[in-house]
């Protein structure tokens, strides 16, 4: 009997071939303990970096996917259809053999919760429901060189101290998130026993996929709190993010569209923003792909008219079912206050203001 892992696709779908955003898994489980990972380096160039605009080359951290890393998956079965299952996971960084996601040994992942033909209900570190909403849409992704470089947060989304609910019923799939403290690590401490809302979160998910169309809504809400970032000092602060999405998938080509909604209370002068996004994929070849990323990111009623525009097209050249080659080159254009780097790999990249920027990467990726 077939039964809904809850491993968010950023992660159960990428312990496999490939790391690409795939549909929700549905997978037979196994009383068996599964180790898989994904190791991904690269080199890259970025023109225009700081004040002296500065041409940097550098090993990221995070390549042509999210992160490096290693994970430890299993299940029980417990009878009548329900299992245990858990997710232990790992992001490193592999130019320096150091751990990502604040240096916790399982950051990107710890949970353990049952399933059953209803869906599944995990507790612990996991994914917030965003991702899952914009794992279908297109081909790249929060990786580098994508969506990601114009919110970086979508690279990063996953809460602490948190129970969620996934279920896939046919081509329906649902979930929803709730967490007690959201950020242990990045500012935002976790349970609160003064201020019990702050730092708390919670999110949601819908979607309808088939495998040549799909369409999906998400929505996800962080509280401040003393020491959150993006000037959510206070638990009354919130930051929320909706989106819509979706994507046709045709032979060898896929295209999906989006737009993320942001109504940040921590940002007074400029709050609400528009993301607007175009992912594209063609299989020239069995082995070889061509994907491509346009996004729009725009604030309503910035003072300084802040934007930016990202571009982004990666050659992928698969050497095996799990070892691939690639060539990643992006431009991001920032205007008014706007200083996004073309590249979401990790910090210390950022041009001045209104300054445009250049960058390529090319790297291989294997997993297991």
């Amino acid at each position: 009997m077939k039964m809904m892992m809850s491993v968010l696709p950023m992660s159960c779908a990428l312990f496999a071939v490939s790391v690409s955003a795939q549909p929700l898994p549905v997978q037979r489980l196994s009383p068996n303990m599964t180790i898989y990972g994904i190791v991904d380096a690269g080199v890259e160039r970025i023109t225009n970096v700081g004040p002296t605009r500065t041409t940097i080359e550098r090993m990221p951290s995070l390549a042509s996917s999210t992160s490096p890393r290693l994970g430890y998956r299993g299940a029980e079965d417990l009878g009548g259809g329900l299992w245990a299952q858990f997710v232990l996971e790992t992001g490193f960084d592999v130019g320096t053999g150091g751990l990502n996601q604040g240096g916790r040994m399982f950051g990107r992942q710890a949970f353990v919760g049952l399933t059953n033909s209803w869906g599944s209900v995990t507790f612990g570190r996991q994914y917030d429901m965003l991702g899952f909403a914009l794992a279908d849409y297109g081909v790249l992704g929060p990786n580098a060189y994508s969506i990601g470089s114009l919110d970086p947060y979508l690279s990063a989304a996953r809460f602490d101290n948190s129970i969620a609910y996934l279920g896939q019923f046919g081509p329906v799939g649902v979930g929803a998130n709730y967490s007690l403290g959201r950020d242990v690590v990045g500012g935002c401490a976790g349970e609160n026993a003064v201020d019990t809302q702050a730092c708390r979160a919670y999110s949601f998910m819908a979607k309808y996929v088939q495998p040549s169309w799909g369409i999906i809504g998400g929505y996800d809400v962080l509280k401040g709190g003393a020491g959150a970032a993006a000037g959510l000092t206070t638990s009354n602060r919130e930051d929320v993010r909706w989106t819509v999405n979706g994507y046709v998938s045709q032979g060898p080509w896929k295209i999906g569209v989006g737009l993320i909604h942001r109504v940040n209370d921590g940002a007074p002068l400029q709050p609400k923003s528009n993301l607007y996004f175009v992912e594209g994929k063609y299989a020239v070849t069995p082995a070889f792909s061509l994907e491509g990323f346009v996004g729009v990111l725009r604030y309503d009623d910035s003072p300084t008219n802040d934007r930016a525009t990202h571009y982004a097209l990666r050659g992928m050249y698969s050497l095996s079912k799990r070892t691939a080659v690639y060539a990643t080159v992006g431009r991001t254009n920032n205007r008014g206050g706007s200083a996004l780097t073309v590249s979401g790999t990790g910090s210390g990249s950022n041009p001045l203001p209104g300054v445009g920027q250049s960058g390529m990467a090319v790297g291989v990726r294997t997993s297991f």
